[in-house]
């Protein structure tokens, strides 16, 4: 707080509590030697280097010189490119990723990659797939190779695709336990109802049971292209040698679309409507409420941002009492109006949902659902002194990954700066560097924040989806939210 303070004037230097002051003069006077400004710790990170193969593979890395590193592919492709036939492909294609490849069967893979100590990993969003390998710097050359291989020449055997298709099964049916998954997939599906951002990541079951070997090739052909594919590293990487490496294995991908059709993502229309699954078996009800945010790219998401940590985060189990960050935690705390609540932000292309996802007792649901869009409503009158609170704590989100980063902490801190890089190139076409965010996050006022908040909530109709006990739910009670 003390080094953030004179980004926020006298406002936030006078919000810092006299313990918290002490605590950091004490923490300098013991590390003078190390101390750094805030303004020389934020040109500190190192840089991003960006370069393009012929074939359109472009390379991003960072290099800190660590004896540890990630590396791995992010492919601009996700369920929002597959159709309501093959919805779940790009899962099913991670589940095979690593059961074999044309030159080295699953035991030898997995031997290749053990004798490593090295760990493999991948994840399918609704519109990015990312294959990773978090390993040893001086194995870089070996896990380019070994991800080379599992992105571009994966066996697919049949054998496979029906030991797997039983595995997916069984992961359907673990997620509909997981009712914060099923309530935001519900959310996505009626707010993008009729468009690709309605499908689940996972797909249906009906698709798991009937996708074909072919079916999985032709997904591979359609969107496995080169200039859709970012080769991202963090840790102890050359950039050099990690283009020299990507000459090597990936100057054969290709980049023509057959009939060259390059698929274009059309828009997905949002619509303000709701969606329950009604259970009286379950305690509790989940709820998730959410208007239309901005993409990924626009000026409008760093405001957004600010907008959301306004109104926080609140567990049951959390202690603070009348201290809690926000009006709404306080106020949850207080009156015990649910067990938690989250705001968020998920953020496409082209496209968001900014909402509030709460899950609370249910003769406490219009209740919550009151104070829910009461918070968005506070954003028309918000103070520069609780402005200042919430850019330290959105400035500590994104800072807290370039910490563990800073601090060595070799497997989850470079995975965290690889997939920031990987996201960054397919949304951005660039990584944008710490001292950015803070100037970005920095020029927001009240008044940008009113303007901007004014634009997405005054007068629209929200999408709500709830699941579990709703005898005392009704849709009477969600009017249009005014400001």
């Amino acid at each position: 707080w003390l080094a953030l303070a004179p980004v926020f004037g006298e406002a936030g230097r006078s919000t810092i509590p006299a313990e918290v002051s002490e605590a950091v003069q004490w923490l300098r006077c013991i590390h003078a030697p190390a101390c750094v400004t805030y303004a020389q710790s934020l040109l500190g990170a190192p840089e991003t280097q960006l370069t393009a193969l012929d074939n359109g593979l472009r390379i991003a890395s960072e290099d800190t010189g660590h004896a540890t590193c990630t590396v791995g592919l992010w492919i601009g492709v996700g369920s929002r490119y597959e159709s309501e036939k093959n919805n779940g492909a790009g899962f099913f294609l991670e589940h095979l990723a690593f059961k074999g490849t044309k030159k080295h069967p699953q035991s030898a893979l997995e031997q290749a990659v053990e004798s490593m100590g090295a760990h493999l990993s991948a994840y399918t969003s609704r519109e990015h797939t990312a294959y990773y390998m978090k390993t040893l710097a001086k194995d870089l050359p070996k896990a380019v190779e070994l991800l080379s291989e599992v992105v571009q020449s994966s066996a697919l055997s049949e054998a496979e695709i029906e030991q797997q298709r039983g595995v997916i099964l069984k992961e359907l049916d673990e997620v509909e336990g997981s009712l914060q998954d099923v309530c935001l997939d519900l959310l996505h599906a009626t707010a993008y109802q009729g468009t690709p951002l309605a499908q689940s990541v996972l797909g249906p079951s009906q698709n798991a049971r009937t996708l074909t070997r072919q079916d999985l090739v032709d997904y591979i052909n359609s969107h496995y292209k080169a200039p859709r594919m970012v080769l991202t590293a963090a840790g102890g990487v050359n950039h050099d040698e990690l283009v020299g490496l990507a000459k090597q294995h990936f100057s054969g991908l290709s980049f023509e679309y057959q009939d060259d059709a390059v698929p274009v993502l059309s828009p997905c229309r949002f619509t303000g409507s709701e969606i329950r699954m009604r259970d009286d078996a379950m305690p509790l009800a989940h709820i998730a409420i959410a208007v239309e945010g901005a993409g990924a790219a626009d000026p409008d998401i760093v405001p957004l941002m600010v907008a959301n940590s306004i109104i926080g985060s609140y567990d049951i189990t959390f202690g603070g009492g009348k201290h809690l960050s926000s009006r709404l935690a306080r106020l949850a705390a207080e009156i015990n109006l649910c067990h938690s609540y989250q705001a968020f932000h998920s953020t496409y292309s082209d496209t968001g949902l900014m909402g509030i996802y709460f899950v609370t007792d249910k003769h406490k649901i219009e209740d919550m659902m009151h104070w829910a869009q009461n918070a968005w409503s506070t954003w028309s009158n918000i103070t520069c002194e609780v402005l200042a609170f919430c850019f330290v704590h959105l400035f500590m989100l994104i800072l807290s990954i370039y910490i563990s980063f800073f601090l060595s902490i070799p497997f989850s801190g470079t995975t965290l700066i690889c997939d920031d890089i990987g996201r960054h190139i397919l949304n951005y076409g660039r990584r944008i560097p710490l001292a950015e965010w803070d100037a970005r996050i920095e020029a927001v006022t009240p008044k940008i924040l009113r303007d901007v908040c004014s634009k997405y909530i005054y007068d629209k109709c929200p999408a709500v989806a709830a699941v579990g006990e709703l005898v005392t739910f009704s849709t009477q009670e969600i009017p249009y939210i005014h400001m």
